[in-house]
């Protein structure tokens, strides 16, 4: 996903713009961004007032809350020779809660449980976990 543009270039186009330095296609030439950029920047501060991006809104939000998060530890506390997919089941048998394997495993990540060093079994295969 390429980078935003920079609040700084944003203010630059609006100032140039502002000043009649040219017009719309001139003033993206100049600072290298596409005309429509430039048309819908001058938009959203006619319109919503701003001359900024819009903030991060935060991305998606966990399916797993607290509670869900807290049954899990339980879950590798109980038996941490499982594999993820039997977290994933015995998650959802106690919670109702039925999410992916790679929400299992982030989850496992944020919790700050890592897979066991064991010689005798590859540690992907088993998932074998340890706490803290």
């Amino acid at each position: 996903m390429p980078q935003p543009y920079s609040p700084d270039l944003r203010e630059r186009v609006l100032v140039a713009c502002e000043r009649g330095d040219g017009s719309q296609v001139e003033i993206a030439r100049r600072f290298q961004v596409y005309p429509a950029t430039v048309s819908n920047w001058r938009r959203q501060e006619r319109e919503e007032g701003r001359r900024g991006p819009k903030p991060h809104s935060g991305g998606v939000p966990s399916r797993l809350d607290a509670a869900a998060l807290e049954v899990l530890r339980q879950l590798v506390i109980e038996d941490n020779d499982a594999l993820l997919r039997e977290y994933r089941e015995r998650l959802a048998e106690r919670t109702g809660v039925t999410v992916c394997l790679a929400v299992i495993c982030e989850a496992l990540k944020r919790l700050k449980l890592r897979p066991k060093k064991s010689m005798d079994r590859p540690c992907i295969a088993r998932g074998l976990f340890q706490i803290g």
